[in-house]
Formats: C-alpha cells, sequence, structure tokens
C-alpha cells in the first residue's frame, strides 16, 4: 500500500476554522486527520500541501519514519505550523492503519486501559463577564451530568491586572464554586496571560476556592517562569498545549514542579503524542490532552486518553459548539452522565467527515479566538456586531 494524494477541507467555525485531512492510496482505502491553528487555518493547509511531498509514495505504516522525515528533513523549525501539518498527514495514517487491521486506533496504541473517560466541559460561558453570567450557565452545564468544567474568568487581562479587574476574576471564580458545589471539579484557565508575579498573587486569592488546577498562568517560552510558579502555587498548575517537540517536555518534566500535562497531539502527532504520555508516566505525573480544536480532535485525543494509564482527565468542547458542528462528523464522540466511552467496534478513528456538511461552511478569516480583545468570551468571528 501507498499513499497516492493528500486532500484538505477548511471548515468556518465562528471562533476557530478547522482544518480537515483525507489521505489516500493506491488500494482504495483513505484516512481522515484534522490539522487546526487558531488564525492559522490556510497557513497550515498551504504547510500540508508543501509537506506531502514526504509522504506520497510511502507506506502509511511507517508513522514513526513520517514523523521523523516531516520534522527533521525540512531542516527549518516550523512550530506549531508545522506540527499541525505533520499530524493532519500521521492522524490520516493511523485512521488507514486501523482500517486495514480492522481495529480501533487505541488499539493499535497499546490497547484500552480505561472502560471510560472523565471529561470536563470547555466553551459554556459565552456571554458577558459577570459572576451571575458565569453562576447560572456553570449550573446548567452540571445538570447536564458533568462532574468538572473549565473557564478563563480573567478577560482580555495581559501581565498584570488592575484592583478592580483583578476581583472581578475572583468573584466569577467563587461564583462557579458556588453554583457547582463542593464535588464538582473547577478548573481555572489562564491562557499564558500573566507575569510571575501576578500569576501567584491570582493562586494565592483562588486558592480557597478549592479549583483543582490552575492552568497556563504564564507564557510557555520560558520554562523558568512556569517552574517558578509551580513551585510557589498552592494551586496545582497544568500546561503544555503550546509545546510541539518532545524536548520541550522533556526540559519542562526534569524541573520536577508540573504534573498535569496537556499536551496537544495536533502539534505533535499521535507517535510523538504517545511517547510523550511515557515520559509523563515516567516523572509520575498524569495527562490532560489539549482537545480544543475541531470534533476529530475530540476524536483522536478520546483514542489516545483510552490507551494511556496515566490519562487525567479529557477536554471537550463538542456540546458547546453551534449546532451544525456536529454533522462534521459522522459518528462524533458523545458524553454520557461525563464520561465518554469509545467501543471495541470503531475501526480506524471510527468516523468520517461530511464533506457536504462542511462545504456549506466555508473558510472566513474572521474565525478565531481573539484571547486579548474584550468579549472573546462571545465565541463569534472578530468582525461580529457587537
Amino acid at each position: 500500500m501507498r499513499i497516492t494524494d493528500v486532500k484538505t477541507y477548511i471548515a468556518g467555525n465562528p471562533w476557530k476554522n478547522w482544518v480537515f485531512t483525507r489521505v489516500e492510496t493506491d488500494e482504495d482505502v483513505y484516512g481522515i486527520g484534522e490539522a487546526t491553528l487558531n488564525g492559522f487555518a490556510r497557513t497550515v493547509e498551504a504547510a500540508i500541501h508543501e509537506l506531502k511531498q514526504f509522504v506520497i509514495g510511502q507506506d502509511p505504516f511507517d508513522v514513526e519514519s513520517h514523523s521523523l522525515r516531516l520534522a527533521r528533513d525540512v531542516f527549518s523549525d516550523g512550530g506549531q505550523v508545522q506540527g499541525c501539518a505533520l499530524a493532519g498527514l500521521e492522524y490520516a495514517c493511523w485512521d488507514i492503519m486501523g482500517k486495514v487491521t480492522r481495529q480501533p486506533v487505541f488499539k493499535l496504541l497499546g490497547g484500552r486501559c480505561h472502560d471510560r473517560l472523565r471529561v470536563y466541559a470547555n466553551g459554556w460561558y459565552r456571554g458577558p463577564r459577570t459572576p451571575e453570567s458565569f453562576h447560572q450557565k456553570a449550573r446548567e452545564v452540571v445538570a447536564r451530568g458533568y462532574t468538572a468544567l473549565k473557564f478563563d474568568p480573567f478577560g482580555s487581562a495581559w501581565r498584570v491586572v488592575d484592583r478592580e479587574d483583578f476581583a472581578l476574576a475572583i468573584e466569577i471564580i467563587a461564583a462557579v464554586r458556588d453554583a457547582v458545589g463542593p464535588n464538582v471539579d473547577v478548573l481555572v484557565e489562564g491562557h499564558n496571560r500573566f507575569s510571575v508575579h501576578t500569576a501567584l498573587q491570582f493562586a494565592d486569592a483562588m486558592a480557597p476556592y478549592k479549583p483543582t488546577w490552575f492552568e497556563a498562568p504564564v507564557p510557555p517560552q520560558r520554562i523558568a517562569s512556569t517552574v517558578a510558579v509551580a513551585s510557589r502555587s498552592p494551586v496545582s498548575i497544568a500546561c503544555g498545549e503550546d509545546y510541539y517537540c518532545r524536548e520541550q517536555f522533556s526540559e519542562l518534566l526534569m524541573h520536577d514542579a508540573v504534573h498535569i500535562i496537556q499536551l496537544e497531539p495536533q502539534f505533535l502527532g499521535m507517535t510523538v503524542a504517545k511517547q510523550v504520555c511515557g515520559m509523563v508516566n515516567a516523572y509520575g505525573g498524569v495527562t490532560a490532552p489539549h482537545s480544543a480544536q475541531g470534533p476529530l480532535c475530540s476524536v483522536a485525543c478520546a483514542h489516545l486518553n483510552t490507551a494511556t494509564p496515566n490519562f487525567y482527565i479529557h477536554e471537550i468542547f463538542d456540546d458547546f459548539n453551534d449546532d451544525w458542528s456536529t454533522n462534521i462528523l459522522s459518528n462524533p464522540v458523545k458524553v454520557e452522565d461525563g464520561y465518554i466511552t469509545l467501543s471495541d467496534d470503531r475501526v480506524g478513528w471510527g468516523t468520517d467527515l461530511n464533506y457536504e456538511e462542511i462545504a456549506r461552511h466555508p473558510y472566513n478569516p474572521h474565525n478565531f479566538l481573539p484571547l486579548f480583545r474584550q468579549g472573546w468570551e462571545r465565541r463569534k468571528p472578530v468582525d461580529a456586531d457587537e
């Protein structure tokens, strides 16, 4: 079997254009992948078509070789763009392998470690940045059976905040805790916003509300900053979604300060993602992969998590996207009572793309998440009317 062609498709989801791939072979077996990157849909699509020369004519089963050559042979560090392009190609190869062997991908990744995956809700807090709005929406999430939920209460904050805005963020955290009660996991998202000292001030202030973690409180480029916060924070720190190679995780883990690792498989490919999970396991840590892209990302992460012994919790946006998005896949993951279950009869990813539905939602350059603009929580195109 040889790879003969690579096709790409973009679905214009209002808060992030979703990029999908289809890798075809000379035996009429094809696989699908995803390569979404906020703000860079067309760029990643171009990268896929530039890099596909490294896989056309190759055996789709040789994913280790593909991952090496797609990263090494270009002899340039394309960062997350290159990582997404690599994953879009490599994901589809895993799907092909599953179809040929009649196995779900998680079986190829090592087999079932978990009968079901506990999930946390994200993307549920569209609306005004007020404690009242967060309180009401958090109650609705728990009423749907979720036992954990994540949110960013910090508005458009960057590095430092004034006293009024600081107080509002803590009031929102308090409102969510009040809404969900003491037994639901509350996860606070920092989106790389703060300086070290501001992050520590927030960690101290939110600690009474017992958040399960404070995610990405500082920018990821200086690992020393993350270590400084994690070493002194009364709240567990989680991070890792920005990294796109093994070496970044290796450097973080060697400090033994962060033990909740949120790798983004879509920046790594499934081959490297599985290796990173093993690295985290060796350091006594747990994995909670970033799963905030399109619906195929949710499926791929569910397969990885099912086959990862040190998996912690699965992120889900799908229940809080626009209604049409559930039609993008023929068989999306489904959350029932706060859990996802992958059956053994899924072959490959166990789903396919709905190309007609994708065509109904074309690419829009304004579809991205502007995390440092007021009102980004609405998750609408940036040119949308207020």
